[in-house]
């Protein structure tokens, strides 16, 4: 008895949200409808003015072929749709079919010359995708400008690849990599500590550990994208584009580590952005000029 009152409960809920029909009737070879069937339309209307229609199907019966009719199940939903596009609301994507004489046949010739009106009473609206099946989509939840990036724990040490193929654990700064996760858009980070030999774009062994920091905070933090600035010193020309040479290098090391492309630019300022005016006037001025910056894009 108990599981006969399941069964019965489960088809009661089952249609109390499922979509109602109506059909509209036609004679044989016709897609205008009599006057006593456009008249029950009219009364249907009248008692379901707050409906929504979510879909039509237009039928015919078993005479003729089925190209001849395909054609008039078609003529015979554009008949009522013009009887009641302006006096009922309809689902935005609504679609309308016709099965000419490819449907489940009724014995009765009257039967099969139709058109089936599928809609949805003011009670049910809120169930209109799972009544129609359709899959709500999961987007996952995305951070507001307003929203500030939420701090990241991050390990005190790192085993990095040494050019010899040897392995190496280092004592990282994680007070630097928290501060590029946490910062602004349009934010400007200075890397420090981070050099070249001297007139290449080649990045010495001692500086590699500063790129192991960048790359560590772009895995742990998948919105985080930055443009890389390259600037040079004591020269406002730069005649070898050396400064747009060495953010490509640090953009090629984080992608030949894994991180995506897309989340990374670069671009070189030669000695046009200085700190302190060129000539600088000591070597720590010269060296504050010869930088490499982060622009913080996204977060």
């Amino acid at each position: 008895m108990k599981n006969i009152l399941k069964t019965v409960l489960f088809f009661f809920v089952l249609n109390a949200c499922a979509q109602e029909q109506f059909s509209i009737y036609f004679d044989t070879n016709k897609f205008n409808a009599k006057n006593t069937e456009i008249n029950r339309l009219n009364q249907w209307l009248l008692a379901n003015k707050d409906a929504k229609i979510i879909g039509a199907n237009g039928y015919c019966d078993e005479d003729g072929s089925t190209t001849l009719n395909d054609t008039l199940s078609k003529k015979r939903i554009n008949f009522v749709f013009n009887l009641i596009k302006n006096k009922v609301k309809f689902r935005q994507d609504f679609k309308t079919h016709s099965f000419g004489k490819l449907h489940q046949l009724s014995q009765i010739k009257a039967q099969n010359r139709k058109v089936t009106l599928f809609y949805i009473l003011p009670k049910d609206f809120d169930k209109e995708e799972e009544i129609l099946g359709i899959k709500k989509e999961v987007v996952a939840p995305t951070r507001s400008e307003n929203q500030k990036p939420r701090p990241i724990k991050f390990k005190e040490t790192l085993t990095i690849e040494n050019p010899d193929g040897s392995m190496l654990s280092i004592k990282v700064d994680t007070i630097f990599m928290q501060k590029i996760n946490l910062a602004k858009v349009g934010e400007k980070i200075k890397i420090e500590n981070i050099n070249f030999i001297i007139n290449t774009f080649a990045i010495i062994n001692e500086s590699r550990v500063k790129l192991f920091e960048l790359l560590y905070v772009l895995q742990q933090n998948p919105k985080l994208k930055i443009e890389i600035h390259g600037h040079l010193c004591c020269n406002p020309i730069d005649k070898q584009n050396l400064s747009t040479q060495r953010a490509r290098a640090i953009t090629n090391f984080l992608v030949n580590y894994g991180i995506d492309k897309t989340r990374l630019t670069f671009k070189g300022f030669g000695g046009t952005m200085p700190i302190h005016k060129i000539p600088e006037q000591t070597p720590d001025q010269a060296q504050q000029n010869r930088r490499v910056e982060i622009l913080i894009v996204a977060n």
